[in-house]
């Protein structure tokens, strides 16, 4: 076998990643189509490219009653949530069937209009890419502040006085670093309400230290694919949050959800403690579902602790 074609890592059933840099995802990746004539849970949704040169969309959701109001002159403003999805920076999509259900199943639950975020993954496009590319959707959703922005749902219905940022695993991390990218004046100070961060893809040293040779392998691995370059492996100021100076985050709420099971609530539970130590001058909750995994919510979300997961989502949504 060419050298280029034996396995660099193997994260079977999930994928496999080649010494030539090439993927393969064995989980098939299914697109759901967006709902615009028939409602989800009374949720509709549709796609908008945000970056034609680089074929970037993402799925904006609406709840049907709102819609509806367009024709009565109504246009309630709601509360505008941008999300990104998790999947280690390599796996699943914003069109994906869990994230679809998810983000129909928040939309229904706080009545907000939700935006969910496609950005390209590593290997094929590493770390900062991810990056660069939510910043990029977020810049195109503001476009809208004044009403004259290229989609009507956004122009019409939302509040950019009430803007989330939200994300699970690699996309709370994302969601972290764009909070913290919109607060700086250079950037324009994009107003930013709050941010919901779920079960965050954030390491450390300290956090591999503590665990097995096979689980400290997996985590180091994940990283190495998505920032080859990075230089101080977890140590990089990408994963290795906890590290950073937190106290210039650009929102005033932050709701910090973990699972008990899940190895990675530990520096989840670290980046609560830096924030409030750290001058920002916010208020952040932290909840715990104790006898849940990573992500449960995203894998099984009919269970009743998924459920409730969203309620208490949507209860800081709709927080006034």
């Amino acid at each position: 076998m060419d050298s280029d074609q034996e396995l660099a890592y193997d994260y079977s059933p999930r994928f496999r990643v080649y010494k030539n840099g090439t993927i393969q995802r064995l989980a098939t990746e299914t697109f759901v189509p967006p709902s615009l004539l028939t409602p989800q849970n009374g949720v509709v949704s549709k796609d908008a490219v945000y970056s034609p040169e680089k074929n970037l969309s993402l799925r904006i959701y609406l709840p049907h009653q709102a819609l509806e109001s367009v024709d009565e002159n109504i246009n309630k403003k709601l509360p505008l949530l941008i999300y990104f999805h998790g999947g280690a920076f390599i796996m699943e999509t914003p069109f994906s069937p869990a994230y679809n259900t998810f983000l129909t199943s928040t939309v229904s639950a706080a009545g907000c209009i939700a935006v969910s975020v496609d950005y390209r993954r590593a290997p094929e496009h590493p770390i900062p890419i991810p990056y660069e590319d939510s910043w990029d959707a977020v810049r195109w959703v503001f476009t809208h502040i004044a009403g004259s922005g290229p989609d009507d749902w956004v122009n019409a219905h939302a509040d950019f006085g009430r803007v989330f940022f939200a994300g699970d695993s690699a996309g709370a991390n994302i969601a972290h670093h764009t909070v913290t990218r919109a607060g700086k004046k250079e950037n324009g100070s994009f107003g930013v309400s709050g941010m919901a961060l779920f079960h965050p893809f954030f390491l450390s040293e300290a956090i591999l230290e503590e665990q097995e040779d096979g689980v400290r392998r997996y985590m180091e691995g994940i990283w190495e694919i998505a920032c080859p370059d990075s230089e101080k492996g977890v140590e990089d100021p990408w994963i290795n949050v906890v590290g950073s100076d937190l106290s210039g985050l650009g929102c005033g709420r932050v709701l910090v959800m973990l699972a008990g099971k899940d190895v990675l609530g530990r520096e989840g539970r670290v980046y609560v403690e830096k924030l409030e130590e750290s001058g920002w001058g916010g208020g952040v909750e932290v909840v715990e579902t104790k006898d849940e995994d990573h992500v449960f919510h995203i894998r099984n979300p009919d269970s009743v602790n998924a459920r409730l997961l969203v309620q208490r989502f949507a209860e800081f949504l709709r927080y006034v």
